[in-house]
């Protein structure tokens, strides 16, 4: 399953009725690459694939793909507000490690495909 916090909800939410889309949905996914193996990904989509795991939480359908759920299990989503902006952030029960910025990881059975660091 894939959660969002209160903060996370309220904003996708705030994000979706930008969108004026009633068919769309939040797609959570991951694919090979940045520093540490994998990198996620998030948006808009509103077509399902074969295989596709799907969550609701507050009203917002959540859609992630049979490949990328095997990652991300059990991960939470969350929401900050600063004063250099906002942005989300995951915290995933199966990454042994994650680049400085947070936006990749590997986990313990599988490395992805890592890149050169551009920090």
């Amino acid at each position: 399953m894939i959660t969002l916090t209160e903060q996370a909800s309220r904003k996708v939410k705030e994000m979706l009725a930008a969108e004026n889309n009633p068919n769309l949905f939040l797609r959570v996914g991951v694919r090979p690459g940045g520093c540490s193996g994998f990198t996620y990904g998030m948006g808009w989509d509103q077509e399902m694939k074969e295989g596709d795991h799907t969550f609701e939480q507050d009203g917002i359908k959540i859609v992630v793909d049979k490949d990328s759920y095997l990652y991300i299990e059990g991960t939470r989503i969350d929401y900050k507000e600063s004063l250099m902006g906002g942005g989300f952030s995951i915290d995933n029960p199966n990454a042994v490690a994650s680049c400085g910025c947070g936006a990749s990881f590997r986990t313990a059975l599988a490395e992805g495909k890592p890149e050169k660091c551009d920090e």
